[in-house]
């Protein structure tokens, strides 16, 4: 009879994968849309269809496509820090800097953001 007990232990169990699994709707399925990541020994930006997540030491902040008015990057002529900062439709600005490893990194980066931006932030 102990057979018998396990199997319906597993088949709740099993009931309750499948509704666990959906509230993840908004988390992004890998491989779905182009994203853009980049991270240094502080600073981290992550940009997907859900928007742009920027993150310095233990402070962290969202946006949404719909809270976006611009993205905006900028690399020095020299030294090797990518600066993007997200602008928001009240004229305000996020800025943050990332440290890359080697300045070729600079056009990686710019072209992955730019697929970004052309998939997501032109249908906001």
């Amino acid at each position: 009879m102990a057979p018998e007990p396990a199997a319906e232990e597993s088949a709740p169990e099993a009931a309750e994968e499948p509704t666990a699994e959906e509230p993840a709707d908004d988390e992004e399925p890998p491989g779905d849309g182009p994203v853009f990541e980049a991270s240094d020994r502080r600073a981290r930006i992550v940009a997907d269809r859900r928007g742009v997540r920027l993150s310095l030491d233990e402070e962290a902040c969202e946006f949404r496509w719909d809270e976006i008015a611009a993205v905006e990057t900028e690399s020095p002529r020299f030294g090797k820090r990518y600066t993007i900062t997200v602008h928001t439709p009240d004229r305000r600005w996020y800025p943050i800097e990332i440290e890359a490893a080697a300045r070729a990194r600079f056009k990686e980066w710019d072209e992955q953001l730019d697929a970004v931006l052309d998939a997501y932030f032109e249908e906001a």
